[in-house]
């Protein structure tokens, strides 16, 4: 059962992190330019996660009939825990927009990939993550297949951007790739660390907390900005017309709770450096998608990428499955032998 769930998430989180950074680029290059807005719309789906949280406690009821079945099952020191890992996420959010607004897609998801090097290192620092040869060579090779990626990334900067806002974009990207690469073993110590039974029901409320902060801290800066009283009129100004604008705002908040539900549930089935390879690996998915969508450039780095991202993401799974057999016939095969009570006797 854990298994299909941690495939479930994943897929989960592939589908959000495809997604939400196109839907996040479309908004800016067909004249969006609120930061703090797109910021807001990255978590700002965090309503969805109220439908399936209420299917978990009318299953609890029908299954379960006791009077201590409640609709939300966390307790104030998980919330308050989920709440300050929401402002982070919030900030982080905002470092991300601004980097998008900034940067082709294809640049910034090289950028976002020393992602899994900062959740490797935090990784090894909070929850004492055990790496094995396996997962230090899917670290080493999706870490390669960024920097490959990296050789040609100046090639991508538009014309019409200056030297110094494209420098801008990256720093708020790395900024962003490296508090984010913190939240995720924030969110995985606070599993270990929690008093409560951890099921999936509490992950999804878990997520739900964290977004729901999150979009209050962008809540704030949209107000110090004054951004509710400028979308309608940026809507109407939107390239693709004032309905398509709305379409982009409203898909970007649902895709978004895709990859936010999927980052916290991978974390939950397996630990936060799994959560964080599969945001690398998807990472040439996204250019492929770049290039399709946006028309960006797909040189001969990009292919060799999507390559040891594959062998990254086939090394690491591979070495699980090893371990885990290990496990199983380690009982069994190391078992010691039983001390002979009749020949000391």
């Amino acid at each position: 059962m854990r298994k299909a769930l941690l495939v479930i998430n994943g897929i989960v989180l592939a589908i959000g992190k495809c997604g939400g950074p196109l839907l996040m680029r479309a908004y800016f290059i067909h004249g969006g330019k609120r930061f703090w807005f797109s910021s807001w719309l990255t978590t700002g789906g965090w309503p969805i996660i109220l439908f399936p949280i209420a299917c978990a406690y009318m299953y609890r009821r029908r299954t379960e009939p006791t009077s201590k079945n409640k609709l939300f099952l966390m307790r104030p020191p998980l919330f308050v825990a989920s709440a300050v890992i929401g402002i982070l996420t919030g900030v982080d959010d905002y470092l991300y927009s601004y980097g998008v607004a900034l940067l082709p897609v294809s640049t910034c998801s090289i950028v976002i990939a020393s992602q899994l090097a900062f959740t490797a290192a935090f990784a090894f620092i909070l929850v004492k993550q055990k790496f094995t040869s396996y997962s230090v060579n899917a670290v080493f090779l999706l870490t390669v297949g960024a920097g490959v990626l990296a050789l040609r990334a100046s090639s991508d900067r538009p014309d019409t951007e200056s030297n110094r806002k494209y420098a801008l974009g990256f720093i708020m990207t790395l900024a962003a790739a490296a508090l984010y690469g913190f939240v995720l073993p924030l969110v995985e110590l606070m599993y270990k660390k929690t008093k409560q039974e951890m099921s999936y029901a509490l992950v999804m409320e878990i997520e739900m907390v964290n977004c729901l902060f999150a979009t209050g801290f962008c809540t704030v800066g949209m107000l110090v900005n004054n951004d509710f009283k400028v979308i309608p009129r940026e809507a109407r100004e939107f390239d693709l017309g004032e309905t398509k604008y709305y379409v982009v705002a409203i898909w970007s908040a649902i895709i978004w709770q895709f990859f936010f539900l999927g980052a916290t549930g991978v974390i939950f089935c397996a630990s936060s450096l799994v959560s964080g390879i599969i945001i690398a690996v998807v990472l040439p998915v996204i250019e492929i998608l770049a290039v399709i969508f946006y028309k960006e450039n797909f040189q001969a780095e990009k292919g060799v990428a999507l390559a040891l991202s594959v062998w990254g993401f086939i090394s690491y799974f591979y070495g699980e499955m090893k371990q885990s057999k290990k496990k199983i016939s380690t009982p069994e095969t190391e078992m010691p032998p039983e001390p002979n009570h009749m020949e000391s006797a």
